[in-house]
Protein backbone atom coordinates (compact mmCIF):
# COMPACT_ATOMS: atom_id res chain seq x y z
CA UNK A 1 0.00 0.00 0.00
CA UNK A 2 3.07 2.53 1.00
CA UNK A 3 4.70 1.61 -2.78
CA UNK A 4 1.20 2.52 -4.43
CA UNK A 5 1.13 5.93 -2.08
CA UNK A 6 4.46 6.82 -3.73
CA UNK A 7 3.90 6.01 -7.05
CA UNK A 8 0.42 7.89 -6.97
CA UNK A 9 2.44 11.18 -5.40
CA UNK A 10 5.37 10.88 -7.74
CA UNK A 11 3.66 12.67 -10.65
CA UNK A 12 2.85 15.30 -8.43
CA UNK A 13 6.36 15.57 -7.20
CA UNK A 14 8.07 16.04 -10.67
CA UNK A 15 5.47 18.60 -11.95
CA UNK A 16 6.48 20.56 -9.30
CA UNK A 17 10.51 19.95 -9.62
CA UNK A 18 9.72 20.73 -13.49
CA UNK A 19 8.09 23.99 -12.82
CA UNK A 20 11.21 25.27 -10.06
CA UNK A 21 13.32 24.18 -13.34
CA UNK A 22 11.40 25.94 -15.74
CA UNK A 23 11.29 29.15 -13.15
CA UNK A 24 15.30 28.99 -12.91
CA UNK A 25 15.37 28.56 -16.89
CA UNK A 26 13.78 31.55 -17.61
CA UNK A 27 15.36 33.45 -14.94
CA UNK A 28 18.73 32.27 -16.30
CA UNK A 29 17.89 33.18 -19.83
CA UNK A 30 16.54 36.86 -18.80
CA UNK A 31 20.10 37.46 -17.02
CA UNK A 32 21.68 36.15 -20.07
CA UNK A 33 19.81 38.46 -22.31
CA UNK A 34 20.05 41.64 -19.84
CA UNK A 35 23.96 40.81 -20.02
CA UNK A 36 24.07 40.35 -23.43
CA UNK A 37 21.97 43.40 -24.83
CA UNK A 38 23.77 45.67 -21.89
CA UNK A 39 27.57 44.13 -23.19
CA UNK A 40 25.98 44.67 -27.12
CA UNK A 41 25.46 48.43 -25.90
CA UNK A 42 28.17 49.12 -24.40
CA UNK A 43 30.17 48.11 -27.60
CA UNK A 44 28.14 50.10 -29.53
CA UNK A 45 28.74 53.76 -26.85
CA UNK A 46 32.13 52.85 -27.32
CA UNK A 47 32.19 52.53 -30.91
CA UNK A 48 30.20 55.95 -30.67
CA UNK A 49 32.41 57.32 -28.46
CA UNK A 50 35.83 56.99 -30.37
CA UNK A 51 33.77 58.88 -33.15
CA UNK A 52 32.50 61.02 -31.34
CA UNK A 53 28.87 61.30 -31.91
CA UNK A 54 28.16 60.64 -28.25
CA UNK A 55 30.18 62.97 -26.08
CA UNK A 56 29.86 61.56 -22.56
CA UNK A 57 30.49 65.21 -21.17
CA UNK A 58 27.04 66.03 -22.70
CA UNK A 59 25.38 63.42 -20.91
CA UNK A 60 25.47 65.41 -17.23
CA UNK A 61 24.28 68.56 -19.06
CA UNK A 62 21.08 66.83 -20.92
CA UNK A 63 20.13 65.31 -16.69
CA UNK A 64 19.47 68.57 -15.10
CA UNK A 65 16.75 68.41 -17.88
CA UNK A 66 15.59 65.07 -15.87
CA UNK A 67 11.92 66.27 -14.84
CA UNK A 68 11.42 66.84 -18.48
CA UNK A 69 12.20 62.71 -19.60
CA UNK A 70 9.67 62.10 -16.19
CA UNK A 71 6.83 64.14 -16.71
CA UNK A 72 7.36 62.32 -20.76
CA UNK A 73 7.63 58.65 -19.08
CA UNK A 74 4.00 59.76 -17.17
CA UNK A 75 2.57 61.19 -19.90
CA UNK A 76 3.59 58.20 -22.39
CA UNK A 77 2.32 55.36 -19.91
CA UNK A 78 -0.88 57.50 -19.51
CA UNK A 79 -1.60 57.41 -23.18
CA UNK A 80 -0.89 53.75 -23.64
CA UNK A 81 -3.14 53.48 -20.80
CA UNK A 82 -5.96 54.94 -21.69
CA UNK A 83 -5.63 54.43 -25.33
CA UNK A 84 -5.55 50.53 -24.70
CA UNK A 85 -8.95 51.08 -22.73
CA UNK A 86 -10.67 53.07 -25.51
CA UNK A 87 -9.70 50.69 -28.51
CA UNK A 88 -11.16 48.08 -26.36
CA UNK A 89 -13.94 49.40 -25.36
CA UNK A 90 -14.67 50.01 -29.62
CA UNK A 91 -13.22 47.08 -31.16
CA UNK A 92 -15.65 45.08 -28.60
CA UNK A 93 -18.35 46.70 -30.48
CA UNK A 94 -16.66 46.47 -34.04
CA UNK A 95 -16.45 42.93 -33.43
CA UNK A 96 -19.62 42.09 -32.76
CA UNK A 97 -20.74 44.38 -35.91
CA UNK A 98 -18.73 42.73 -37.65
CA UNK A 99 -19.98 38.82 -37.15
CA UNK A 100 -23.74 40.54 -36.70
CA UNK A 101 -26.44 38.77 -39.32
CA UNK A 102 -28.47 41.90 -38.97
CA UNK A 103 -29.90 42.43 -42.50
CA UNK A 104 -32.66 45.31 -42.98
CA UNK A 105 -34.07 44.42 -46.65
CA UNK A 106 -34.26 40.36 -45.65
CA UNK A 107 -36.09 42.15 -42.00
CA UNK A 108 -38.32 44.08 -43.56
CA UNK A 109 -38.96 40.95 -46.63
CA UNK A 110 -40.35 38.39 -43.57
CA UNK A 111 -41.98 40.77 -41.50
CA UNK A 112 -44.04 42.90 -44.46
CA UNK A 113 -44.29 40.47 -47.38
CA UNK A 114 -47.05 41.94 -48.81
CA UNK A 115 -44.51 45.35 -49.03
CA UNK A 116 -41.38 44.13 -48.87
CA UNK A 117 -41.41 40.39 -50.00
CA UNK A 118 -39.90 40.62 -53.45
CA UNK A 119 -36.63 41.53 -51.77
CA UNK A 120 -36.68 37.39 -50.57
CA UNK A 121 -39.02 35.85 -53.49
CA UNK A 122 -39.33 36.48 -57.37
CA UNK A 123 -42.86 36.92 -59.00
CA UNK A 124 -43.01 33.18 -59.04
CA UNK A 125 -42.84 32.86 -55.42
CA UNK A 126 -39.29 31.35 -55.34
CA UNK A 127 -36.46 32.41 -52.99
CA UNK A 128 -33.79 34.52 -54.62
CA UNK A 129 -30.34 33.31 -55.04
CA UNK A 130 -28.67 35.90 -57.56
CA UNK A 131 -29.04 38.84 -58.69
CA UNK A 132 -29.65 42.55 -57.78
CA UNK A 133 -32.49 42.33 -55.52
CA UNK A 134 -30.42 39.12 -53.54
CA UNK A 135 -27.37 40.84 -53.27
CA UNK A 136 -29.63 43.82 -51.42
CA UNK A 137 -31.57 41.41 -49.64
CA UNK A 138 -28.02 40.08 -48.34
CA UNK A 139 -26.14 43.51 -47.46
CA UNK A 140 -25.44 43.94 -43.69
CA UNK A 141 -24.87 47.79 -42.91
CA UNK A 142 -23.27 47.06 -39.39
CA UNK A 143 -20.54 44.37 -40.99
CA UNK A 144 -19.99 46.37 -44.11
CA UNK A 145 -19.37 49.96 -41.67
CA UNK A 146 -16.93 47.93 -39.39
CA UNK A 147 -15.54 46.15 -41.92
CA UNK A 148 -14.32 49.20 -44.03
CA UNK A 149 -13.22 50.78 -40.77
CA UNK A 150 -11.08 48.41 -39.79
CA UNK A 151 -9.52 47.84 -43.39
CA UNK A 152 -9.14 51.92 -43.87
CA UNK A 153 -7.07 52.55 -40.39
CA UNK A 154 -5.04 49.45 -40.93
CA UNK A 155 -4.09 50.71 -44.28
CA UNK A 156 -2.77 53.80 -43.48
CA UNK A 157 -0.05 55.90 -41.47
CA UNK A 158 -0.75 56.41 -37.62
CA UNK A 159 0.70 60.17 -38.78
CA UNK A 160 -1.68 61.20 -40.96
CA UNK A 161 -4.72 59.78 -39.02
CA UNK A 162 -3.18 61.93 -35.86
CA UNK A 163 -2.65 65.40 -38.31
CA UNK A 164 -6.25 64.79 -40.09
CA UNK A 165 -8.09 64.19 -36.28
CA UNK A 166 -6.78 66.91 -34.84
CA UNK A 167 -6.84 69.45 -38.01
CA UNK A 168 -10.12 68.55 -38.57
CA UNK A 169 -12.43 67.47 -35.73
CA UNK A 170 -10.57 69.19 -33.31
CA UNK A 171 -10.60 72.32 -35.32
CA UNK A 172 -14.27 72.35 -35.01
CA UNK A 173 -14.49 71.22 -31.18
CA UNK A 174 -12.57 73.75 -29.22
CA UNK A 175 -11.26 71.76 -26.18
CA UNK A 176 -10.65 73.68 -22.78
CA UNK A 177 -6.65 74.76 -22.28
CA UNK A 178 -6.23 73.69 -18.88
CA UNK A 179 -3.20 71.50 -17.79
CA UNK A 180 -3.86 67.85 -16.05
CA UNK A 181 -1.58 67.05 -13.12
CA UNK A 182 -0.03 70.49 -13.73
CA UNK A 183 2.20 69.53 -17.11
CA UNK A 184 -0.06 67.88 -19.56
CA UNK A 185 -1.79 70.08 -21.95
CA UNK A 186 -5.52 69.05 -21.96
CA UNK A 187 -6.30 70.10 -25.86
CA UNK A 188 -3.46 68.42 -26.92
CA UNK A 189 -3.21 65.08 -25.03
CA UNK A 190 -7.33 64.36 -25.98
CA UNK A 191 -6.35 64.29 -29.58
CA UNK A 192 -4.16 62.37 -29.51
CA UNK A 193 -5.31 59.55 -27.06
CA UNK A 194 -8.36 59.66 -29.42
CA UNK A 195 -6.40 59.22 -32.56
CA UNK A 196 -4.57 56.12 -31.18
CA UNK A 197 -7.77 54.98 -29.62
CA UNK A 198 -9.27 55.13 -33.06
CA UNK A 199 -6.40 53.32 -34.28
CA UNK A 200 -5.99 50.78 -32.03
CA UNK A 201 -9.85 49.62 -31.99
CA UNK A 202 -9.17 48.45 -35.64
CA UNK A 203 -6.31 46.11 -34.68
CA UNK A 204 -8.34 44.81 -31.52
CA UNK A 205 -11.07 44.07 -33.50
CA UNK A 206 -9.41 41.59 -35.34
CA UNK A 207 -7.82 40.14 -32.39
CA UNK A 208 -11.29 39.75 -30.71
CA UNK A 209 -12.83 38.39 -34.03
CA UNK A 210 -10.68 35.69 -33.90
CA UNK A 211 -11.02 35.39 -30.20
CA UNK A 212 -14.73 34.49 -29.99
CA UNK A 213 -14.26 32.80 -33.14
CA UNK A 214 -11.71 30.21 -31.64
CA UNK A 215 -14.54 29.23 -28.75
CA UNK A 216 -16.29 26.00 -30.18
CA UNK A 217 -19.78 26.31 -31.88
CA UNK A 218 -21.08 23.39 -30.20
CA UNK A 219 -21.12 25.70 -26.63
CA UNK A 220 -23.23 28.06 -28.77
CA UNK A 221 -25.59 25.82 -29.52
CA UNK A 222 -25.81 24.52 -26.20
CA UNK A 223 -26.46 27.89 -25.13
CA UNK A 224 -30.09 27.76 -27.44
CA UNK A 225 -30.61 24.66 -25.89
CA UNK A 226 -30.50 26.10 -22.66
CA UNK A 227 -32.80 28.78 -23.44
CA UNK A 228 -30.37 31.45 -23.84
CA UNK A 229 -30.35 34.87 -25.89
CA UNK A 230 -27.64 35.70 -28.19
CA UNK A 231 -26.69 38.57 -26.10
CA UNK A 232 -27.07 36.17 -22.83
CA UNK A 233 -24.48 33.71 -25.32
CA UNK A 234 -22.35 36.47 -25.97
CA UNK A 235 -21.71 38.00 -22.24
CA UNK A 236 -21.96 34.70 -20.62
CA UNK A 237 -20.47 32.19 -22.86
CA UNK A 238 -18.21 33.65 -25.67
CA UNK A 239 -17.21 36.84 -24.42
CA UNK A 240 -15.27 35.01 -20.88
CA UNK A 241 -13.47 32.05 -23.55
CA UNK A 242 -12.81 34.33 -26.23
CA UNK A 243 -11.12 37.19 -23.52
CA UNK A 244 -8.68 33.92 -21.87
CA UNK A 245 -7.19 33.35 -25.31
CA UNK A 246 -6.88 36.64 -27.04
CA UNK A 247 -5.80 38.54 -23.15
CA UNK A 248 -1.75 37.83 -24.51
CA UNK A 249 -2.11 39.90 -27.69
CA UNK A 250 -3.83 42.45 -26.15
CA UNK A 251 -1.23 42.81 -23.33
CA UNK A 252 1.53 43.11 -26.63
CA UNK A 253 -0.86 45.64 -28.14
CA UNK A 254 -0.41 47.74 -25.19
CA UNK A 255 3.33 47.55 -25.69
CA UNK A 256 3.51 48.41 -29.28
CA UNK A 257 1.01 51.47 -28.48
CA UNK A 258 4.19 52.53 -25.89
CA UNK A 259 6.66 52.86 -29.04
CA UNK A 260 3.73 54.06 -31.36
CA UNK A 261 2.43 56.87 -28.93
CA UNK A 262 5.90 58.34 -29.58
CA UNK A 263 4.19 59.79 -32.99
CA UNK A 264 1.51 61.98 -30.70
CA UNK A 265 4.48 64.81 -30.05
CA UNK A 266 3.63 66.26 -33.51
CA UNK A 267 0.45 67.50 -32.33
CA UNK A 268 2.56 68.72 -29.14
CA UNK A 269 1.72 65.91 -26.81
CA UNK A 270 4.23 66.19 -23.94
CA UNK A 271 5.53 62.66 -24.45
CA UNK A 272 8.90 61.26 -24.06
CA UNK A 273 9.70 62.37 -27.41
CA UNK A 274 8.53 65.87 -26.99
CA UNK A 275 10.96 65.62 -23.89
CA UNK A 276 14.07 65.05 -26.34
CA UNK A 277 12.97 67.61 -28.96
CA UNK A 278 12.45 70.30 -25.48
CA UNK A 279 15.97 69.29 -23.79
CA UNK A 280 17.55 69.51 -27.93
CA UNK A 281 16.03 73.00 -28.29
CA UNK A 282 17.78 74.25 -24.52
CA UNK A 283 21.04 72.46 -24.95
CA UNK A 284 22.02 71.89 -28.87
CA UNK A 285 22.58 68.31 -28.23
CA UNK A 286 20.35 65.33 -29.86
CA UNK A 287 22.31 62.01 -29.41
CA UNK A 288 22.32 62.00 -25.87
CA UNK A 289 18.46 62.66 -25.33
CA UNK A 290 18.10 60.31 -27.84
CA UNK A 291 20.09 57.37 -25.74
CA UNK A 292 17.99 58.73 -22.68
CA UNK A 293 14.83 57.81 -24.80
CA UNK A 294 15.63 54.58 -26.24
CA UNK A 295 17.00 53.49 -22.87
CA UNK A 296 13.43 54.66 -20.81
CA UNK A 297 11.42 52.79 -23.99
CA UNK A 298 13.35 49.65 -23.95
CA UNK A 299 13.07 49.53 -19.88
CA UNK A 300 9.67 50.19 -20.36
CA UNK A 301 8.74 47.85 -23.05
CA UNK A 302 11.74 44.82 -22.69
CA UNK A 303 10.11 43.40 -18.75
CA UNK A 304 6.40 44.06 -19.87
CA UNK A 305 6.91 42.08 -22.97
CA UNK A 306 8.56 39.15 -20.66
CA UNK A 307 6.30 39.32 -18.35
CA UNK A 308 3.58 38.69 -20.96
CA UNK A 309 5.70 35.54 -22.19
CA UNK A 310 5.20 34.59 -18.23
CA UNK A 311 1.65 34.46 -18.11
CA UNK A 312 0.74 33.27 -21.14
CA UNK A 313 2.36 29.94 -20.36
CA UNK A 314 0.89 29.37 -17.27
CA UNK A 315 -2.32 30.41 -18.69
CA UNK A 316 -1.35 27.41 -21.35
CA UNK A 317 -1.08 25.07 -18.42
CA UNK A 318 -4.72 24.60 -17.68
CA UNK A 319 -5.47 23.79 -21.19
CA UNK A 320 -3.05 20.90 -21.60
CA UNK A 321 -4.67 17.44 -22.10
Amino acid sequence: MGDFNRRKNEPERLSSGGSVRQGVLTLALLVFYIVLIGGAVALLVHLVEKSHIIRPENFPTVMRYSLLFRQGLAVTILLALTTVIIGFILAILLAVMRMSNFRPALWLAKNFPNVFGFFERDAQGLKRDSGFLYQVSQFNPLGFFATAYVEVMRSTPVLVQILIIYHSVFTLVKLPTFQMFGFIAFNRFVPGMVTMGLNSAAYLCEIIRSGMQSVDGGQTEAARCLGLKQVQNLRYIIMPQALKNILPAIANEFVVIIKESAITYVIGVQDLMSSVNAVKGATYVIMEPLMIAAIIYFCLCFPTSKLIAYFERRMRRGDVR
